[in-house]
């Protein structure tokens, strides 16, 4: 395989090289495609975390359970304040 990098990267490729931590291009190369392969792992399971959540609002809208903003905000604000009062009975 041959492959043809900008000045740019041959030079991170020979400043890596030159660091000590590898001892040639090729590792430097095996190394970024590792972290790339690892990198699109991650954001594969985080497009799919988030499709689960909206598969799952989606299902709560249906059912009738969505709240609009403002009751929501009240909702949370009264439950963050019943347990700052839990805490300050401990």
């Amino acid at each position: 395989m041959n492959v043809s990098l900008t000045p740019e990267l041959e030079q991170l490729v020979q400043d890596k090289i030159a660091s000590g931590l590898y001892t040639s291009a090729s590792e430097v190369v095996r190394e970024a495609l590792r972290l790339l392969a690892e990198s699109d792992r991650q954001r594969a399971m985080r497009v799919h975390q988030l499709r689960e959540e909206i598969a799952k609002g989606l299902a709560e809208a249906k059912a009738g359970k969505l709240v609009d903003g403002p009751t929501a905000v009240a909702r949370l604000r009264a439950k963050w304040q019943q347990n700052g009062r839990k805490r300050k009975r401990r």
